[in-house]
């Protein structure tokens, strides 16, 4: 991907369109920082991956996974775990 910066952009802008609409993508910077991509038309957006269901297959969830440690943790709720005999 090409990188011209502003100037050089609207100084060439009709050249810049021809190697898009030939399937070239261009960014155009201010200043050195990227600030606009030119892309063609039918060019399929970026999507971000989704990180949902990444595991999917790879762990496993006990049942009882939401009662896991309950008695330890009540018994510091009440006072008689570990914290309470300082």
């Amino acid at each position: 991907m090409r990188s011209v910066n502003m100037h050089d952009a609207k100084t060439h802008f009709s050249r810049l369109v021809d190697d898009v609409a030939e399937g070239e993508s261009v960014v155009i910077a201010k200043a050195g920082s990227p600030v606009a991509r030119l892309v063609p038309l039918d060019a399929e957006p970026s999507r971000p991956r989704s990180l949902v269901g990444f595991l999917s297959g790879r762990i496993s969830v006990p049942d009882d996974f939401d009662r896991m440690g309950e008695d330890e943790l009540a018994a510091q709720f009440e006072g008689a775990g570990p914290a309470a005999s300082r």
